[in-house]
């Protein structure tokens, strides 16, 4: 057997295992050809619908929805995939209190959806599993301190007031403050293995929690050495995350034994300046002893949203990168449409790029605790926005290599801004899934329905795409 048609073997089985202990190989084939082209709608609740739409002036809805943070496989069922929400509905708004975030529905708690491609196409909800604090109460997705990552922003009710800890009395910074809540999640990657237990990776920390099957929180990784729950640790630059744009994907080895992390945008490294670039980092953490590396990736251009990782094998990983805009306009109305929108999934070698524990020290390449390798006194975030790529490439510092494998407008006239969900079926078919934000967009901080174009409010919709994922 010569090694790519055993690469290819190992794929299958690696993909379709659970599938085989089910009896449901012919499912994992047949399922996929009776969901539409322009994609079958997951299912929701309304969680309001009393509020007015800035724009008609008319009661609009808040969904859950917000299934579309990230997806995985279901390993024990082959029809079957998990879906992530993200810290619940929420908008831009300046209040009393600062800058911060308007939640419609603060006392909404993140979770995992477990749903299920029926034989006809349609997507029905088996479950929905609400994330836990160790001690079994409900998280919500409120945001952290600043001592664990917060980046100040101040949680406010649809009317403007602040959320406090308790609502029925007046603001009192010493008695009655604002709430935070430092295992409040904001979860945008997704692992679910093959014992029941999840990984979620977010934008707060960036934070990695695993969760029991029941979601409890049963361990945490992240970049904070002062934080007593932590397992293990990532290196201290992810501290410099771009608020919210943290950890947008989350994958694991086939193995199950390394976690690999893809951050969504460049990091301001070491201030804000830094992040209007096109490098994001990966990072792979070992689930036995707790250690890292780092890796590259290149960006097609500067503010692009890494926003999904998906495993292939041991090395090779598909990776969602993309703009914000929409094919059609989107709430800002048809003139908006864009039809160069970007919405792509690239297939990535983590082999093929430079480990950047492997980059040898010198009088200009120097490691700084904070920061991580440093040129000439300036981080890798600064050093590519300046001299680029080749330069870094000259110091011995490569990315990731990349291929396209499909671009979403031209396969399905992808409608959607925010393409973020991936769903690895077998070798040759991919599941796609949105955020669609609950439904809701917000226009200089006031809150409307998320329409794709005049008419149509988006949903949470699967996309399943035929496309040789491994390159063959």
């Amino acid at each position: 057997m010569t090694g790519k048609i055993w690469l290819v073997s190992l794929f299958s089985i690696s993909v379709l295992s659970g599938c085989a202990n089910n009896g449901m190989i012919q499912a994992a084939t047949s399922f996929v050809d009776n969901v539409s082209k322009q994609g079958s709608e997951l299912p929701y609740s309304v969680l309001r619908g009393d509020l007015i739409d800035s724009k008609t002036n008319q009661p609009f809805e808040i969904r859950n929805g917000g299934f579309g943070s990230a997806m995985t496989a279901n390993p024990n069922q082959a029809n079957q995939f998990y879906a992530l929400t993200d810290r619940g509905p929420n908008a831009n708004y300046t209040g009393e209190y600062g800058k911060g975030k308007s939640f419609p529905v603060a006392s909404y708690t993140p979770r995992i959806g477990l749903f299920e491609v029926e034989s006809d196409g349609s997507i029905s909800m088996v479950k929905s599993i609400l994330l836990k604090r160790p001690e079994g109460s409900l998280i919500s997705g409120l945001p952290n301190t600043s001592a664990l990552g917060g980046t100040g922003e101040t949680p406010y009710h649809s009317n403007g007031q602040p959320v406090l800890m308790n609502d029925s009395k007046p603001y009192n910074k010493d008695t009655n403050p604002i709430k935070l809540d430092d295992y409040g999640l904001d979860g945008e990657g997704l692992v679910a293995l093959k014992d029941g237990t999840f990984w979620v990776s977010d934008e707060y920390g960036p934070h990695i929690v695993h969760f029991d099957s029941n979601g409890v929180e049963i361990g945490r990784i992240n970049a904070f050495k002062n934080d007593t729950r932590n397992m293990f640790y990532l290196p201290a630059v992810f501290q410099h995350r771009r608020a919210n744009r943290g950890m947008e994907g989350l994958a694991i080895s086939p193995d199950e034994t390394t976690l690999v992390g893809i951050m969504q945008s460049t990091m301001k490294n070491p201030d804000k300046a830094a992040q209007k670039g096109n490098l994001t980092r990966i990072v792979t953490v070992n689930l036995t002893d707790g250690n890292t590396e780092q890796y590259l990736y290149r960006q097609e251009k500067a503010e692009n949203a890494n926003s999904e990782i998906s495993t292939l094998t041991a090395n090779q990983f598909l990776v969602i990168e993309r703009d914000g805009s929409f094919l059609l306009g989107g709430p800002n109305g048809e003139s908006k449409a864009n039809p160069n929108a970007q919405k792509h999934v690239y297939r990535i070698d983590l082999s093929t790029g430079t480990p950047l524990s492997s980059v040898a020290l010198s009088s200009s390449i120097t490691r700084n605790a904070s920061h991580g390798l440093m040129i000439d006194g300036l981080t890798l975030e600064q050093f590519a926005n300046i001299y680029g790529w080749d330069a870094l490439a000259e110091k011995g510092i490569k990315p990731v290599s990349k291929a396209l494998v499909i671009d979403m407008v031209k396969a399905v006239s992808y409608p959607h801004d925010k393409m973020e969900g991936l769903w690895v079926i077998d070798g040759h078919h991919l599941g796609v899934l949105n955020d669609d934000d609950f439904a809701t967009w917000s226009t200089k901080g006031k809150l409307e329905q998320k329409k794709l174009d005049n008419h149509t409010i988006d949903s949470n919709r699967l996309y399943i795409i035929n496309a040789d994922l491994m390159g063959n």
